[in-house]
């Protein structure tokens, strides 16, 4: 090829090539990088991290200068993520470099279908990627990292959000309409009207803020009884927030849980009042002092779905050794004479109790206190088990339960408070499978049939948390129960009571979401539930264990493999399945407890 013929090929070549490019180019134009300070070169700014999470460190980094460090705690996946304003119906490349073990980068709010994606191990930098649409409405995606929870640091870097920029976004404006519910004496039920363009509101008490929320209802907890408040509500999304609502005063009353006159150290026992089994019949008069509750097992219903509940003492011909009614009845008020509390518990393995209809809660309302007002007792202990709570409802927020059952379990307990007053004692014995699967399940998920059940107890408790005296879960009969240092820990042992113990006192993330945590009971309202000897349940926990279990909640020590987020001294104290099988065990569970140094 002579020497003309070859330039001219080669300029035809570079035009060419200067056409890709160009059209390359062209095609790119309209995306834009979205995410701000991706590469933590300016330290967290535009980004937040769960729980003091997150921090900029120098080393490792996959690029520039800096990185993100997130360390995740028992309760916290350390999710850090900012708001991103972006066009409707538009496509959208999230990506980034991560490192460490289950690490998550995802987007959320993107109107469609919120996209995530992870990495069970990355020892070193692996980059991520997933893509969305935005919906028809959408102006502004929340993109964000996480670990899981305890689980060791992860690190991230020059993440980025590729595609069309949205219009600018407005602050909202201040929210309105701010009021309060009924007050507990520790807690204020708060709702307010939406503001246009808010993704999420802050709620300040005192002028400090206290929570976070994405709805317009928010409730207010840990507060001191007879105690008037300040409360205020501010709107915010990704331009930043708006000035805070007018101020709404709320006052805490005087009641709730306060103990119901029981000793700062509790012990208390299921009798069995009205069947016989194995371990004998136990007259009320013959019951020790060491027991300050004593929890008459059974009142029954008539039908699942009656709300009609009786109660009568175990017959002769099944217990031979009953005492007379009137035996009976004295022998309650010699018990209260002397402080002790005698309620009336209802369920039991046997007893299902479904609430179905507002006929049937005031069924159930007026036949317990006919129980109540017959023998004079101090209170009632809600110990549903099974399907009680188990409709399959669709309730995805314990904070707002729709279910019938619990709704009008919830309004009758209540309406019995009401009509005692503060001195009216509440307990709860709930299994364990109904409350710690919460943590990880609630309403529809992997679990299948048994997925309305996961959780059932938890909108029953939170409800009435304000009126509850003593919640004593059943640590037994059960399989292994994850903890919040996200490990299995199995019963019979110390570390199980503990690992329980923790999340109740601690609170936890509701199936995982950071936005649903279920909030920490206080210690007095808490007690250990275990099985007195080896034929009273699966799951039988040596006096040695038991104090192990103590000493940690209480002191925090003598703590084993399960590291708690704190010590309650005022932990209330146990619970036990049952009296009757503790007489048959030589009262072994009831001298430990009464040798028992508590401090």
């Amino acid at each position: 090829m002579d020497r003309t013929r070859l330039l001219a090929a080669l300029s035809a070549a570079a035009i060419a090539i200067s056409g890709l490019v160009a059209t390359a180019t062209s095609a790119g134009a309209a995306d834009t990088e979205l995410a701000r300070n991706g590469g933590f070169e300016a330290g967290l700014e535009g980004w937040s991290c769960t729980a003091g999470s997150g921090a900029v460190v120098n080393a490792p980094v996959h690029g520039g200068s800096s990185a993100l460090k997130a360390t995740p705690a028992g309760s916290d996946n350390a999710k850090c993520g900012q708001t991103v304003t972006v066009k409707p119906n538009s496509d959208y490349t999230l990506s980034g470099w991560v490192q460490g073990s289950y690490v998550y980068l995802g987007a959320s709010g993107t109107g469609t279908t919120d996209v995530s994606t992870w990495t069970a191990s990355a020892p070193s930098w692996q980059r991520l990627t997933t893509t969305f649409r935005t919906g028809a409405a959408t102006t502004s995606v929340t993109i964000y990292t996480h670990g899981w929870y305890g689980t060791p640091t992860y690190y991230a870097d020059d993440l980025s959000l590729l595609g069309p920029g949205g219009d600018p976004v407005q602050i909202p404006a201040a929210p309105t309409g701010l009021t309060a519910g009924s007050p507990g004496s520790t807690s204020v039920p708060l709702s307010w009207s939406g503001s246009s363009g808010a993704t999420s509101y802050h709620v300040y008490r005192g002028g400090a803020k206290v929570l976070t929320v994405s709805g317009t209802s928010a409730t207010v907890t840990g507060l001191a009884p007879s105690t008037s408040y300040s409360f205020q509500v501010s709107a915010a999304n990704a331009a930043g927030e708006s000035p805070k609502s007018a101020a709404l005063t709320a006052t805490t009353t005087s009641g709730g849980g306060s103990g119901g006159g029981l000793p700062a150290h509790a012990l208390v026992g299921y009798l069995h009042a009205s069947f016989a089994n194995g371990s004998g019949y136990t007259r009320m008069a013959d019951v020790p002092d060491s027991w300050d509750v004593i929890n008459l097992a059974f009142g029954e219903p008539t039908s699942v779905t009656s709300g009609d509940i009786r109660f009568s003492l175990c017959p002769a011909s099944e217990c031979p050794n009953v005492e007379s009614l009137a035996d009976f009845k004295a022998a309650v008020k010699a018990k209260q004479a002397a402080g002790k509390k005698i309620l009336i518990s209802i369920g039991g393995a046997n007893g299902q109790v479904q609430l179905s209809t507002t006929a049937a809660r005031d069924t159930f309302v007026s036949s317990v206190s006919k129980i109540i007002d017959e023998y004079g007792l101090d209170g009632l202990d809600i110990d549903f088990e099974g399907h009680s709570l188990s409709l399959n409802t669709g309730d995805t927020d314990f904070r707002s339960p729709t279910s019938p059952v619990i709704v009008n379990l919830i309004s009758a307990i209540k309406t019995l408070k009401a009509k005692y007053g503060p001195d009216f004692v509440l307990t709860m014995a709930p299994e364990t499978f109904f409350v710690q699967l919460g943590y990880q399940y609630y309403g529809s998920g992997p679990w299948g049939g048994q997925d309305a059940r996961a959780g059932a107890y938890l909108p029953v408790i939170h409800a009435l948390r304000d009126d509850l005296t003593l919640l004593h879960v059943q640590d037994y009969n059960s399989g292994s129960i994850m903890g919040l240092d996200n490990q299995y820990h199995s019963i019979g042992g110390a570390d199980f009571h503990i690992a329980m113990t923790d999340m109740l006192l601690t609170g936890f993330p509701v199936a995982g979401d950071t936005t649903k945590v279920f909030p920490a009971l206080r210690p007095e309202q808490v007690a250990i539930g275990l099985p007195a000897s080896t034929q009273a349940g699966n799951g039988h926990t040596t006096p040695a264990e038991v104090n192990k279990a103590l000493d940690c909640l209480t002191k925090k020590v003598s703590c084993g493999s399960y590291q708690t987020h704190g010590s309650w001294p005022s932990l209330r104290g146990l619970m036990t399945w049952s009296v009757n099988w503790d007489r048959f065990n030589q009262w072994e569970f009831s001298k430990n407890f009464d040798a028992y140094g508590w401090s």
